[in-house]
């Protein structure tokens, strides 16, 4: 009875510790990688504009936040944008769509098609070519478009080369196939699409996978000592926790 008690105090409290401690680093091909991982248990949420306009930094995300007493429990840099902010693809924020899909081809990343939606609702995530999207729809809560696909059922961009000497830091969001986890990463050394979805796909195993940027790669991750800064950004996604959850 002693030792079946004292497993399940251990077993308690492991699960405790994992639980509390939603964001790690990880090692893959000598690079090093942060990570969050996200569950259907987490508010997740896309912000974007406030009172006075757009909000651009996770300071002013967590400054809004206040008045509900909740803080951001960790966020990034979520899509491409405009100079003045504002997304370049589909945007769908508490289910109100503020910006509209694009499925054309076009220059840069965001337009070496296929690109993708990352859409959620009620704790259900799912990662969906652009040009398949809108029978997912009305699934989605909040949704947010970017490119390229870094995986597509398990399949990497065609696009993408091995040996491409094209490198950044990168960061983007990968989902299991059941749809119950988000996985958000960030490359903490410069590296190409193809080892950034390799990264995706074969270290953690995740079918699908959406970049979300390399020039404007940001994270805000307390339990890594990371609040990462600079010029003012469009979308940004994030966890919600209640203020007293926060770390110092």
């Amino acid at each position: 009875m002693i030792r079946l008690l004292a497993a399940l105090v251990v077993l308690i409290s492991g699960a405790g510790a994992a639980s509390a401690s939603a964001c790690r680093q990880d090692m893959f091909e000598g690079v090093p990688f942060s990570l969050c991982e996200v569950t259907a248990a987490d508010d997740l949420r896309l912000f974007l504009d406030g009172p006075r306009g757009n909000l651009g930094s996770f300071r002013a995300v967590d400054q809004a936040l206040a008045a509900e007493g909740k803080t951001l429990g960790f966020a990034m840099n979520a899509g491409m944008y405009h100079r003045d902010r504002s997304p370049v693809g589909l945007y769908i924020e508490g289910g109100e769509e503020k910006h509209a899909i694009v499925t054309a081809e076009g220059p840069g990343n965001f337009g070496l098609l296929p690109n993708g939606v990352f859409c959620w609702a009620d704790g259900s995530f799912n990662i969906s070519d652009s040009r398949q999207f809108e029978p997912l729809r009305g699934n989605c809560r909040y949704a947010t478009q970017s490119g390229p696909m870094l995986v597509i059922k398990g399949e990497l961009h065609p696009r993408f080369l091995e040996n491409s000497d094209s490198t950044y830091i990168r960061n983007g969001v990968g989902v299991d196939a059941a749809g119950t986890k988000a996985v958000f990463v960030m490359s903490d050394r410069a590296v190409n699409f193809h080892q950034f979805a390799r990264f995706f796909r074969d270290h953690l195993g995740l079918r699908d996978a959406l970049y979300f940027d390399g020039n404007i790669s940001r994270l805000y991750a307390p339990e890594l000592g990371r609040h990462d800064g600079g010029f003012a950004m469009g979308p940004i996604v994030g966890t919600v926790i209640d203020s007293g959850q926060a770390q110092d």
